[in-house]
């Protein structure tokens, strides 16, 4: 890579660091450990149901292929699962970069 490549991703991710705070940081409140909970018990939970449909396919059909409303009811516990996933990781993206005030405090 060449110096001027090097320095403009240097640039880049500067201002793209600025951006971000400049743009999350006044609409999402200082976070803490106790704030964060409540998101991932609800990741954890659709985690739960999710497999728990699954668990409960493969012993209600004896190994056999589930029907189409299974499958529905299986996409839709994914559907909810992938999508908290997916936003837990932006905020874990985030925190990890700098984006958003945080404490180690309770509240």
């Amino acid at each position: 890579m060449t110096t001027e490549a090097s320095r403009m991703l240097l640039a880049f991710e500067q201002q793209m660091r600025t951006i971000n705070r400049e743009v999350l940081n006044p609409v999402i409140d200082s976070l803490s450990p106790a704030k964060l909970e409540p998101m991932l018990r609800m990741v954890a939970k659709a985690r739960a149901l999710y497999l728990q449909e699954l668990l409960k396919l493969a012993d209600g059909n004896g190994g056999e292929l589930p029907d189409d409303q299974q499958i529905k009811v299986l996409h839709q516990r994914r559907l909810r699962y992938d999508e908290l996933v997916e936003a837990a990781q932006a905020l874990e993206t985030a925190i990890q970069r700098g984006y958003l005030d945080v404490s180690t405090g309770t509240g």
